[in-house]
């Protein structure tokens, strides 16, 4: 369960928490305690649980400081430089890595936290051991976390400054990423079935379903999301966690949905261009080596329109024009792609009938080893899955365009 805003708020015992956590541990429930905090260690937060009247062993908390610290030694990371608080240095150096504080030493790694006591100097030094090659490693990306006064600055707010000037993404480690969550479930007892209690319906509730697990938000506001497949709904709602013990309470049984959950939604476009024979373009791409239609996404300022003929063009080398729509396609189960990177996108693409103005296909740019007609009767193995479909609304020759 998360700690801030679910066990405590600042320095108190949040209604029910003290109690409700005997209870639970009278009943034989094992429980991890987790946060977002990446500046106390694993021993500082047990004396601070132990003042407020709650009992905690070492093994049984997992910060993202000390989860980063284990993410860390486990790559055999043995250097790195931190943006962050005295604890999250303590929690790596327990894990044997080096923290070097002098810019002429090198170091592998750079890992971002949260400290008051941050200044310029130190984001400058982050952001140019990142540029030359150290691995870009966050310890969460919370943009805030709740204090008795309203939101305070996190770690989400120094990395976001990072980011921006490193021009890189980071490893993230604590929550909702997935090895926050691994972590918090290596050493429960075989068979047992886990819930995640939070308060954050885009941090704990998305985090437990990414994993597969169930989730439980604490909050005395319902929480709605457009789509019934949206991974930040929870599958049971407390006011705060007393409602653990009440029988009425009905966790539903999650089902992780056949896709990754999307970091981003885009806008999308493809190509089916026919020659004067009735064959379809194809393009194999330089990623993955497999066989598509000409596609992509839409740049800033362009339209749909615009879109697709330059993709077309820098994909295969031709000039085309659109002559209509085939369908708008949006399924998340087909339209999310996962990039290497980790980052996942959601694209809600636009898919066009087109002609050829001029040019012979070919690989025109790093994009594509090649291109050529085929016929749709005859594809090449090793075609992109959602492809076919497209391709056999584009022969259906319906007058309305598919929406799928």
């Amino acid at each position: 369960m998360d700690l801030d805003g679910v066990v405590r708020l600042g320095d108190a015992p949040l209604p029910g928490a003290v109690e409700t956590l005997a209870r639970l541990r009278a009943a034989g429930k094992e429980l991890r305690l987790l946060t977002n905090d990446p500046r106390p260690t694993r021993h500082e937060l047990l004396r601070r649980l132990a003042e407020l009247g709650v009992e905690f062993v070492l093994d049984e908390i997992v910060t993202c400081g000390w989860a980063t610290a284990a993410r860390l030694r486990a790559a055999g990371c043995e250097s790195v430089f931190v943006l962050g608080s005295a604890g999250l240095t303590t929690e790596l150096r327990h894990m044997g890595i080096a923290v070097v504080t002098s810019p002429s030493e090198p170091a592998e790694a750079v890992v971002v936290g949260c400290d008051e006591n941050l200044t310029y100097s130190d984001l400058d030094e982050a952001v140019g051991r990142i540029r030359r090659g150290a691995w870009f490693v966050a310890t969460n990306a919370d943009t805030s976390f709740p204090g008795p006064t309203g939101p305070r600055p996190a770690t989400g707010a120094v990395l976001a400054a990072v980011e921006a000037a490193a021009d890189r993404g980071p490893h993230v480690v604590g929550k909702p990423h997935p090895p926050m969550f691994r972590a918090a479930v290596e050493g429960l007892s075989e068979g047992s079935q886990a819930v995640v209690v939070g308060d954050s319906p885009h941090s704990d509730v998305l985090g437990a379903h990414q994993q597969g697990l169930r989730a439980i938000l604490v909050s005395t506001e319902p929480v709605d999301f457009p789509s019934r497949r949206d991974f930040r709904i929870p599958d049971a709602r407390i006011a705060d966690l007393s409602g653990l013990l009440d029988p009425e309470v009905v966790i539903r049984r999650w089902q992780h949905p056949e896709f990754s959950w999307p970091d981003t939604v885009r806008a999308g476009v493809a190509a089916v261009v026919f020659d004067e024979a009735g064959d379809v373009l194809l393009q194999r791409r330089a990623d993955n080596g497999m066989w598509g239609l000409p596609s992509g996404h839409v740049e800033p300022a362009e339209t749909v329109e615009e879109a697709v003929t330059r993709e077309v063009f820098e994909e295969t080398g031709l000039r085309v024009r659109v002559t209509g729509l085939i369908g708008v396609y949006s399924e998340p189960e087909s339209q999310s792609f996962v990039y290497p990177s980790g980052r996942v996108s959601h694209f809600v693409t636009s898919c066009f009938r087109c002609r050829v103005v001029e040019g012979t296909p070919g690989a025109h740019g790093a994009e594509t080893l090649e291109a050529a007609f085929f016929s749709p009767d005859a594809l090449p193995t090793g075609l992109l899955p959602m492809h076919p479909r497209w391709l056999d609304d584009a022969r259906v020759g319906r007058w309305a365009a598919h929406i799928r």
